[in-house]
């Protein structure tokens, strides 16, 4: 009897560790935290590149520091992923799913966003403004 209750001890605690660690992944979708994944990671991306200092470490690749100088502006965010994480898997969990899965993939999830914005950006920023040429062009001597 005693082996059969140990026996469901361990099955049920086998599948509580996996059914855990798919939904802790967010390259893995949980239906309840990938929502607030997403969101958490479009406020990441909107307050990176409305910040200069953070879309300076965005086009060094430095994606991390980059959502860290305006991850305070994604607290809201950022709080419901780990109580939601918190309601799922247990007290505490949420705070240390945001602070090692999470921002694992939240560099890659960021560059894939943003890196073709910023290329453009700094292509088309490559030339010089039309009235500077235009300037330029009547400054130069009749030939």
């Amino acid at each position: 009897m005693k082996a059969l209750l140990f026996g469901a001890l361990v099955t049920t605690l086998g599948w509580g560790t996996a059914a855990e660690a798919a939904g802790r992944n967010p390259a893995q979708p949980h239906g309840v935290m990938s929502p607030l994944e997403r969101a958490a990671t479009e406020c990441f991306a909107e307050t990176v590149l409305s910040n200069p200092a953070a879309t300076r470490h965005a086009r060094a690749g430095r994606w991390y520091e980059a959502a860290g100088v305006t991850g305070f502006l994604c607290r809201p965010e950022v709080d419901a992923m780990i109580q939601a994480h918190d309601r799922l898997y247990g007290r505490g969990t949420g705070a240390r799913y945001f602070q090692t899965a999470y921002t694992r993939h939240l560099g890659q999830q960021l560059a894939e966003r943003l890196q073709p914005m910023l290329e453009r950006k700094s292509m088309a920023s490559a030339e010089p403004p039309v009235d500077k040429v235009e300037a330029q062009d009547g400054d130069k001597p009749a030939e």
